[in-house]
């Protein structure tokens, strides 16, 4: 039952994860360093949000060591916005296989990204909020939710339809 796991998750759990020993294996995967985008999971629910359909929240600490920065745009560091997709996107798949569902972890898509601001540097802590709009259990396990990353408690990225499944291979 989803009410005895654990609603937090540090580095160590995440990098477990990215092992394929947190669900065990063929089940929802993180990617590893560097790929993986958050240093922890704050909270995670099957029911919560304001559609009652679950949520999940992250962070990332933002240094000038993060390994993006020197690459994207030299002399103008910035997080690239698709690295901030993509982390609400493993939020997402990681909330499936939370919730002791089977399968691969897919990314099917988003309906709509916008970009409002920027990542620096200079920049503290990056937090990710994901509400689900829409869970679909069957063969393919699928989750619809809408999401929004913050620096500093300021918006830099929304999104809405963002899709993730579970499939068996």
């Amino acid at each position: 039952m989803q009410q005895s796991h654990p609603k937090f998750f540090d580095r160590d759990a995440l990098l477990k994860c990215a092992k394929g020993e947190l669900f065990g294996p063929g089940n929802a995967q993180l990617p590893a360093p560097p790929m993986l985008m958050m240093d922890r999971i704050t909270d995670v629910s099957s029911d919560g949000g304001n559609s009652g359909a679950g949520h999940i929240k992250a962070e990332l600490e933002v240094n000038s060591d993060l390994w993006f920065f020197p690459c994207h745009f030299p002399g103008n560091l910035v997080m690239p916005g698709c690295l901030m997709l993509d982390g609400l996107w493993q939020l997402t798949g990681f909330n499936l296989g939370w919730r002791s569902w089977e399968g691969s972890r897919m990314a099917m898509g988003v309906k709509e990204v916008k970009l409002v601001g920027m990542v620096h540097p200079r920049s503290a802590l990056l937090t990710y909020h994901i509400e689900f709009k829409r869970i679909v259990n069957r063969r393919l396990k699928l989750g619809v939710a809408d999401g929004e990353v913050q620096i500093d408690g300021k918006p830099v990225c929304q999104v809405k339809g963002l899709r993730v499944g579970l499939a068996r291979a």
